[in-house]
């Protein structure tokens, strides 16, 4: 027989113990290695194939390169607001730390500079509130003059003379006041500002839900990176395998050298997505450490595995209304209009009667005199004053009946935010029923095209398939990963944009961390 009959034969024996014996080795030479589909498939499964593919992306080779620790404080940013790097070794990356969604929500809530910030504001509206509470006391004022005096005194002898007397004086006065109505200014001022310091209050609370949002967004589009990485490590394997294949036939004679081209290129492809899989998986964990506000040298990673995190217990119609009565938007509207009403009554007390009550005490101590009258003399005084600006050109009705117009347009923005909460609600919730009934429809698909890939591949090898059904049922594979993780992940963000829609769940605990 000739050298490639001897081959042919050679080469059919081998694939038909393969094929009934389903070891999936390749017995040629360097060639003695494991089907990659079969370590693939495991290693793509989910928690029903032994959780393999879990378990991949949840510790990825990348992230086992340093030893994690458990408590957050090692990811507070800087205490200086104003550090400014000048150094490339201020920058660099020394650390990289895996963090679960709970641990990143946390240190969220700690460092991000926006929170830290109505945190401050609050605290300068309760100082605000103390003042204007001061107004309800009355006030003390004292004064104490020296001064040197001269003027013409009548002589007293005749008529139309007189002379310089010059005097040495220490004058001194204590008043004390009150306010006893200043045409409702005083109470306006308190109101507005106990809405201010709610205003506050609440404005820490929508910034912490957008921190716990944008903190888990950032975490499950890492997550995503991740097992896009992981995906096109399975892909390269592949078509690794695919051309290790068609190499394999075209020395038994049975493949030609467009077949091993063809493979090159469609490995050499799925190197380039591994590429760009990878800057995405960088990208996305320098967005997760900008998110978190974390030090300069620091690289986080995601210790989550991919899973469902969580069912949504309330029907749509629940939803709607648990958010109208829970988002702080709506509220913050309202205050904010209570405000300008209060703004408003103080505009109008300008031209409202003021009403006072004062005594004072005052004395004047002569030290020397021209006429040598000199001593200690004192006095007091009680009183009660009404000043009345009948008239100030319109400047109060004016400010008044803006005032007014920014209670209309809170009451309109009013409107506006009820409907985009609703809508918010609904596109988060029926994209929530979408991608649950995805997840079942592509678990399926994943084993349906592992399996298809593993019986194209065993036609290649036996000669009666083409290299294009291996090829295409490997491309419907990978999409089908893709498909079952984006279902996944695309799951976790509709439940995690129906959380911040709804807001203030019984679990939010936002004012716990400071």
């Amino acid at each position: 027989m000739t050298e490639t009959e001897n081959n042919l034969i050679y080469y059919s024996t081998v694939n038909y113990n393969l094929y009934l014996k389903s070891n999936f080795y390749l017995i040629q030479m360097s060639y003695q290695k494991n089907f990659s589909f079969l370590f693939t498939s495991l290693y793509l499964s989910f928690s029903s194939f032994n959780g393999v593919f879990a378990q991949e992306l949840k510790n990825p080779p990348e992230k086992n390169a340093l030893t994690t620790e458990n408590s957050t404080t090692q990811f507070n940013s800087s205490p200086n607001p104003l550090l400014f790097p000048t150094k490339p070794s201020e920058v660099k990356i020394e650390k990289q730390k895996s963090v679960t969604l709970e641990e990143a929500i946390e240190i969220a809530l700690k460092n991000n500079k926006e929170l830290q910030t109505v945190r401050i504001e609050l605290q300068r509206a309760e100082d605000g509130l103390n003042a204007s509470l001061a107004s309800q006391l009355p006030t003390v004022e004292g004064q104490l003059e020296l001064n040197q005096r001269g003027d013409d005194t009548p002589t007293g002898q005749a008529q139309g003379e007189t002379f310089l007397r010059d005097r040495t004086l220490l004058l001194g006065q204590l008043e004390v006041g009150y306010d006893v109505y200043n045409g409702g200014r005083r109470n306006a001022e308190i109101t507005r500002s106990r809405q201010q310091v709610y205003l506050s209050k609440l404005e820490i609370e929508r910034i912490s839900e957008e921190t716990r949002l944008n903190t888990t967004n950032s975490y499950y589009e890492l997550q995503n990176n991740d097992a896009q990485v992981a995906i096109a490590q399975a892909a390269i394997e592949d078509f690794s395998q695919t051309l290790r294949d068609a190499q394999l036939l075209e020395q038994a004679g049975l493949g030609t050298k467009f077949d091993v081209l063809q493979a090159e290129v469609d490995l050499a492809n799925a190197n380039q997505a591994l590429t760009r899989a990878i800057s995405e998986q960088r990208n996305a964990r320098r967005r997760l450490a900008e998110v978190l506000s974390v030090g300069q040298n620091v690289e986080l990673t995601a210790a989550d595995e991919i899973k469902e995190n969580g069912v949504w217990q309330y029907s749509l119609d629940e939803s709607i209304v648990m958010a109208y009565k829970n988002r702080v938007e709506l509220q913050q509207l309202l205050v904010r209009a209570d405000i300008s009403a209060q703004d408003r009554e103080i505009a109008l007390s300008q031209t409202r009667p003021q009403v006072s009550l004062f005594a004072n005490y005052n004395f004047t101590n002569t030290f020397s005199d021209s006429l040598n009258n000199t001593g200690y003399a004192n006095g007091y005084n009680l009183g009660a004053r009404m000043r009345w600006q009948f008239f100030d050109g319109g400047v109060a009705k004016a400010r008044s009946d803006q005032e007014t117009r920014n209670i209309e347009i809170e009451e309109t923005k009013f409107a506006t935010q009820r409907n985009q909460i609703r809508l918010e609600i609904e596109t988060a919730y029926n994209n929530l029923v979408a991608n649950q009934e995805n997840i079942n429809t592509t678990e399926k698909a994943v084993v349906t095209a592992t399996e298809s890939l593993r019986l194209a591949r065993l036609r290649f090898q036996a000669g009666v398939g083409t290299q294009t059904d291996v090829i295409n049922a490997q491309r419907s594979l990978t999409e089908a990963r893709g498909n079952f993780l984006q279902a996944i992940i695309g799951y976790n963000q509709s439940l995690n944009q129906l959380q911040r829609a709804v807001s203030n769940l019984p679990d939010g605990k936002l004012f716990q961390i400071r």
